[in-house]
C-alpha cells in the first residue's frame, strides 16, 4: 500500500441519544470530544438515530392510511356535486 494516502481509521464510540446506547466501531470520523467506556478512552460522536432506535429496525413502524390526491379532492368537494341542476 502507498504510504500517507489512507484516512486515519480508528475506533470511535457512537452514542444513540434517543435510547442511550453506545456503539464502539471503527470509523474515519474526526471529533474533539472523548468518552471513557470500560476503562478505555474513545473519540465520542452523538447521533440521533441508529438501528437501536429507528422504527424500521425496532419493529415499531407506524403505517398511515393516506388517501390519494383524487380521493381527498372528491371527499372534500363531495357536497358540491350533489347540488341539483335547474332545468331551463
Amino acid at each position: 500500500m502507498k504510504p500517507n494516502i489512507h484516512p486515519d481509521y480508528h475506533v470511535v464510540a457512537f452514542h444513540d441519544t434517543a435510547v442511550d446506547s453506545y456503539f464502539i466501531i471503527g470509523s474515519t470520523i474526526k471529533t474533539s470530544r472523548t468518552i471513557e467506556i470500560d476503562g478505555n478512552t474513545y473519540p465520542y460522536v452523538p447521533i440521533d438515530v441508529s438501528s437501536d432506535s429507528h422504527p424500521f429496525y425496532t419493529g415499531k413502524q407506524k403505517t398511515t392510511a393516506t388517501d390519494g390526491r383524487v380521493a381527498q379532492f372528491n371527499r372534500r368537494f363531495k357536497s358540491l356535486s350533489t347540488v341539483k341542476k335547474e332545468k331551463v
